[in-house]
């Protein structure tokens, strides 16, 4: 199964448009955010991913409570999903997570430093896609997850 990864969109509304037009184009499945949308205008845009959606807040996700008037589904992490056979563990920051999780997880997906993660560690996928919005590194980028792995590839973003 393939997932969509977007994080840090920090209200770059072409840049969100642009990973989902590329998680359809790849035949993406699910979409996971691990945090950091910022503002409900930007979650907005997540509403025409018409797949299952997974959203966790971020530590700039100021306007909680209009974020989940648009995105019922958001949450503080960890926010577990089972998806495939594998255990995915999503949350914002990897730093924010129990040790026990991340040993329990077959697939960590977090976001918050703005920094590419992709590599395998005993069989476990460690994810951080960058960032989606640019603003820090200059780079908008995205993940797709095979979940078969499990693996990850990471795509530029041209909003």
């Amino acid at each position: 199964m393939l997932l969509g990864v977007l994080s840090d969109t920090h209200d770059r509304l072409p840049a969100i448009d642009g990973a989902l037009a590329i998680f359809r184009a790849r035949g993406v499945q699910a979409v996971l955010h691990p945090g950091d949308l910022v503002a409900p205008f930007a979650a907005r845009r997540l509403l025409a991913w018409t797949g299952p959606l997974h959203v966790t807040y971020g530590n700039n996700d100021g306007e909680r409570k209009g974020l989940r008037t648009v995105l019922p589904m958001i949450q503080d992490g960890p926010l577990w999903i089972d998806i495939d056979g594998r255990r995915v563990l999503l949350h914002h920051a990897e730093e924010w997570c129990r040790p026990e999780d991340l040993a329990r997880a077959d697939i960590v997906v977090t976001g918050h430093s703005h920094e590419i993660v992709n590599r395998v560690e005993g069989g476990r996928l460690r994810l951080n896609p960058g960032e989606c919005c640019g603003w820090v590194t200059g780079r908008c980028t995205v993940a797709i997850v095979d979940t078969r792995g499990p693996s990850a590839e990471i795509i530029e973003v041209n909003p």
